[in-house]
């Protein structure tokens, strides 16, 4: 600081000077080349002869993509038991030559090509199903087929998205493009049950990673923020009895009171413009008629772009559960069943990371949708306040039932959306 009664500087403030002198010399000189961005714009990237190439490459690959499809599909993942599909993707990723490809603890297969910086670009894809496409599988006559434009069969749809991945990894090591940034191409397990394997990547790349590209779909929708999403199954416990003797109060009453007050709270409607939701839709309590019943449960969905709306909401269920239990001796607990983070990152809609996407989507021939409200994967890094999207749009239809089926031309799109994000926002070691 300066010395204000007798005007000159102590050799401390000199210090302090030339350091703030130094940063902003720093600042506004160039960089090394190995500290710049390594983006390379997207019509530097159309031009590129080896990017041209690759995109030939993933543009031929219809029919064997359609082929791995089928292999695929017909192996059975539901949530918690990917073990086997892993393992397939891995033989995959050996197949197409993605470095250090491996099956973790957690059932995530994840393969790399090497960069030449500390950083990764991260894609995702889901690993495994809904539960009841085991059972479509299990009871379906023949395996997953290809129909034309179309591989149908339950199991297709979802891994989709993985075939699509690993097309344009394949592409990218046949025609020897070298990124900048090291590639890693990771099918993640138990998205369907709490995103855990998106959990165990986050943890592992987090502190490195450019963004996560969450893929689940060709990108006709482009989702740049996270919707949050609460499940919570809300346990009543009271004292149980015949019809005709004790059992007061009687559970029921205290579940009833709590739902009606639950679903009068202001929040949904307060803050309807951050797509905010209240819901209740199962109630269970009692066997028989002629029984009070000593337990019961309801079910409560709380939804909103704003965490901040989220934790108000369960705050003033908690204040409803409260005076219910101080009026009926009803007691009440709040159990997670699926905890999904949401959340927003400020000025991203504008970055270079969603931008190049929707780019890339007007390349491919769609009319991309922004969304800031998506809810996959994608969910864990936003909410950690890394930079991530969610390419959704078509895949295919009839998920989870017996008639699933995944677009062929879709998947190719996918595939060539990942490889021109793999090649831009990955960057070229010599363009």
């Amino acid at each position: 600081m300066l010395n204000r009664g007798s005007g000159t500087a102590s050799p401390a403030s000199c210090t302090v000077r030339a350091a703030l002198l130094l940063c902003i010399v720093l600042l506004v000189m160039p960089r090394p080349a190995d500290a710049q961005e390594a983006q390379l714009s997207l019509d530097d990237a159309l031009q590129h002869p080896a990017v041209q190439q690759a995109r030939l490459h993933v543009q031929a690959q219809a029919d064997p993509a359609a082929e791995r499809l089928a292999t695929l599909g017909a192996i059975p993942a539901p949530s918690g038991q990917e073990r086997e599909r892993a393992e397939a993707v891995r033989s995959l990723m050996v197949q197409i030559g993605l470095q250090d490809a491996h099956v973790t603890d957690i059932n995530n297969a994840v393969g790399v090509i090497p960069g030449v910086s500390d950083s990764v670009l991260v894609f995702i894809s889901t690993l495994d199903d809904l539960a009841t496409v085991a059972e479509h599988q299990a009871a379906a006559d023949v395996p997953p087929r290809i129909e034309g434009d179309r591989v149908v069969g339950p199991g297709t749809n979802t891994s989709s998205t993985t075939v699509a991945m690993l097309t344009a990894a394949e592409a990218l090591i046949e025609h020897a493009i070298r990124p900048h940034h090291t590639l890693v191409f990771a099918a993640v397990a138990q998205e369907e049950t709490g995103l855990a394997g998106m959990r165990a990547a986050y943890d592992q790349y987090s502190d490195r990673a450019v963004a996560f590209v969450d893929i689940l779909g060709d990108g006709a929708t482009i989702s740049y923020g996270a919707l949050g999403i609460n499940w919570w199954r809300v346990e009543a416990a009271g004292p149980g009895g015949h019809t005709l003797r004790g059992g007061l109060p009687n559970v029921n009453q205290g579940i009833g009171r709590a739902v009606d007050r639950i679903l009068q709270l202001p929040h949904p409607e307060a803050h309807a413009d951050q797509n905010t939701h209240l819901n209740v839709a199962m109630l269970q309590s009692g066997s028989v008629f002629n029984h009070k019943p000593d337990n019961g449960w309801f079910s409560l969905d709380v939804r909103s772009l704003d965490a901040d709306v989220i934790s108000a909401m369960e705050a003033a269920v908690d204040s409803v559960l409260h005076a219910v239990e101080r009026e009926t001796e009803i007691r009440f607990e709040r159990v997670p069943e699926t905890l999904v983070p949401g959340g927003q990152i400020p000025g991203f809609r504008d970055s270079d990371v969603v931008q190049t996407s929707r780019a890339i989507a007007e390349q491919l021939g769609l009319a991309p949708n922004l969304s800031p409200a998506g809810s996959s994967n994608m969910n864990v890094a936003i909410a950690g306040g890394t930079p991530a999207i969610g390419l959704g749009g078509d895949r295919g239809g009839a998920r989870g039932t017996p008639d699933e089926w995944a677009s062929v031309p879709a998947l190719v799109r996918a595939a060539e959306h990942v490889l021109l994000l793999a090649t831009t926002l990955g960057g070229l070691d010599a363009p």
